[in-house]
C-alpha cells in the first residue's frame, strides 16, 4: 500500500513501554512482553517472527534447484523495524487501508480518528497495531506444525476507535510449505470497525534480487474499487473485463504496471502501478468477518521457479506493486529494494468500508468474534 505518515518512535521506548507494562509481573510475564524475535522450522522451510507489530520478518524456502532464499522485504535489526514507515511484514489495524477524512459515524455517532494520511487514517493511525508491542502467548519453534500466537489489547479509544479490542494472531506452518495465518478479534462494551491484515512483501525471487515486473500474477476476482487521486474508494464496485485491472488470466505485472496509477508523490507527480481493492469472487455478499476459504491469487516467478498460492476468507484483497519503494529504502544486508521491489496482497474487508453502506459490513459487536483466515501455500 501506499506511503504512511513516518513514524516517529525508538526502540528504547519500546522497551521501556514494554517493562511497564510487565512491571509486578513474573519473569514469564516479562518475557513475554519484551520485543524479541522468534523462529519457526520445519525442515528447509523457516520464517522469523517479531512481537513489534506481529511483523513476519523472513520466510526462507527453496527454490528449484534448491537454493535457499528469503522472499519477504524487511531489515535485519528490530531497531529498523520501528524506525521504518513501510510496514514490511506487519499486522495492521483496528482497521487497515485508508478511512476517508479520519472519521466515521456508527450507531448514530461520529468518531474522529489519528489522520496520518494525509487528512485520511491509514492503517489504523499512527500507532495502529502494526507500531505495539504484542504479548507471546505461544510459541512452539520445531515439529510438524510450529507456530506462534500473539496478543494485543487495544484499549477504548486508541486512535479514537471506539471500545476495547482483544486481538489473537496465529502463524503456523502448518504443512510442507504451507503458512497460515489466523487472526481473530473480540470486541468488548460496544461496536467497533475491525479490519486487520497482514502486510509482507514478497519477491519470489529473493528479496533484493531486483524487480517484481516479470512475476505473472492471477487474481480469482471479478470486479475492483475504483479510488481518486488519495486512494479513497468511490464507492464504486466495478467489473475488470475491459480494464488494465483484469487479471483474471496469469498476466506479467511489467505488462499492465504502467497503466494503472497508484497515487502522487509528495511533489504531486503521479506514480504508476497497482494499489487496489479487488472484490474476491464469491465473497463481497455477506459481512467481512463471515466468509470460507476461498482461492485469491497465483504468484509465480520463471527465474526460481516458486509460486505462491494464496486462500483466505476476506471479501477484498490489496495488489500493491511496492510503487512507493525507491533507492534510499535499504533492508537486509543493506540491499536497495527499489520501485517494485517486491508486492503485496493484503486479504482485507474492503477500504473506508466504514463509509460506504454498500460495501461488506466491517463492524464487529460485542458478542461477536472477528474471523480472517489466510494460507500461503509455496512450491517451486
Amino acid at each position: 500500500m501506499a506511503r504512511p505518515a513516518p513514524l516517529l518512535l525508538l526502540l528504547a521506548a519500546v522497551c521501556l513501554v514494554a517493562a511497564a507494562s510487565a512491571g509486578g509481573a513474573d519473569a514469564a510475564e516479562r518475557k513475554a512482553t519484551t520485543v524479541g524475535v522468534y523462529e519457526l522450522r520445519k525442515g528447509d522451510f523457516s520464517i522469523r517472527v517479531t512481537n513489534w507489530g506481529a511483523v513476519i520478518m523472513s520466510v526462507v524456502l527453496p527454490d528449484s534447484r534448491g537454493k535457499l532464499d528469503d522472499v519477504v522485504l524487511g531489515y535485519d535489526t528490530i531497531a529498523e523495524y520501528v524506525n521504518s514507515s513501510t510496514y514490511f511484514g506487519a499486522l495492521v489495524g483496528r482497521v487497515a487501508n485508508r478511512i476517508a477524512k479520519a472519521r466515521f459515524v456508527l450507531d448514530g455517532k461520529a468518531y474522529h480518528l489519528y489522520p496520518n494520511d494525509g487528512k485520511n487514517t491509514l492503517h489504523g493511525g499512527h500507532r495502529g497495531f502494526s507500531n505495539v508491542t504484542w504479548t507471546v502467548k505461544e510459541h512452539v519453534g520445531g515439529g510438524d506444525a510450529p507456530y506462534i500466537t500473539l496478543y494485543y489489547h487495544s484499549f477504548d479509544g486508541e486512535q479514537g476507535f471506539p471500545g476495547a479490542l482483544d486481538v489473537y494472531v496465529t502463524y503456523q506452518l502448518s504443512g510442507p510449505y504451507v503458512l497460515s495465518v489466523h487472526m481473530n478479534a473480540t470486541a468488548a462494551g460496544k461496536a467497533t470497525p475491525v479490519n486487520l491484515a497482514q502486510h509482507s512483501y514478497w519477491n519470489l525471487g529473493g528479496a533484493g534480487s531486483g524487480d517484481i515486473l516479470g512475476n505473472t500474477v492471477q487474481l480469482f476476482a471479478s470486479r475492483y474499487t475504483p479510488v481518486d487521486a488519495e486512494l479513497i474508494p468511490t464507492g464504486q464496485v466495478a467489473p475488470v473485463a475491459g480494464t488494465p485491472y483484469d487479471l483474471r488470466a496469469p498476466t506479467p505485472v511489467g505488462a499492465r504496471v504502467h497503466l494503472v496509477t497508484g497515487g502522487l508523490s509528495k511533489t504531486g507527480a503521479t506514480i504508476y502501478g497497482f494499489d487496489t481493492n479487488y472484490a474476491v469472487d464469491g465473497g463481497d455478499d455477506v459481512d467481512a468477518h463471515a466468509h470460507a476459504l476461498r482461492r485469491v491469487a497465483v504468484v509465480r516467478d520463471g527465474k526460481s521457479g516458486r509460486s505462491l498460492e494464496l486462500w483466505a476468507n476476506q471479501p477484498g484483497v490489496q495488489f500493491y506493486t511496492g510503487n512507493f519503494l525507491t533507492a534510499d529504502v535499504k533492508g537486509k544486508g543493506g540491499k536497495a529494494y527499489g520501485q517494485y521491489g517486491a508486492l503485496c496482497l493484503e486479504t482485507q474487508g474492503f477500504p473506508d468500508a466504514v463509509n460506504h453502506p454498500n460495501f461488506p459490513s466491517v463492524i464487529v459487536r460485542p458478542g461477536q468474534v472477528y474471523k480472517h483466515e489466510m494460507v500461503y501455500k509455496f512450491s517451486f
